[in-house]
């Protein structure tokens, strides 16, 4: 397996940035920032992480706010 020095997302699991997402924003303005319907009608990390894990444009969007939230990439 390839070094990833540089990939912020190296060693995270889409369920742990999920998980850090939901604790920074709530579900409210992670629905705001984010607009799929897992987000806003009757959130939860399992639902969520079902349609995430099916749908590759969605994964990539809640990649990309990780990323752009330099206080997750610190913590």
């Amino acid at each position: 397996m390839a070094e990833q020095p540089n990939n912020p997302l190296h060693g995270k699991t889409l369920e742990m940035v999920l998980n850090a997402l939901v604790a920074h924003y709530g579900w409210p303005e992670l629905g705001e920032r984010i607009r799929i319907n897992c987000f806003i009608s009757d959130p939860s990390i399992k639902s969520s992480l079902k349609f995430l894990r099916k749908t590759e444009w969605a994964r990539k969007k809640v990649e990309e706010l990780y990323v752009s939230t330099p206080y997750l990439l610190n913590n």
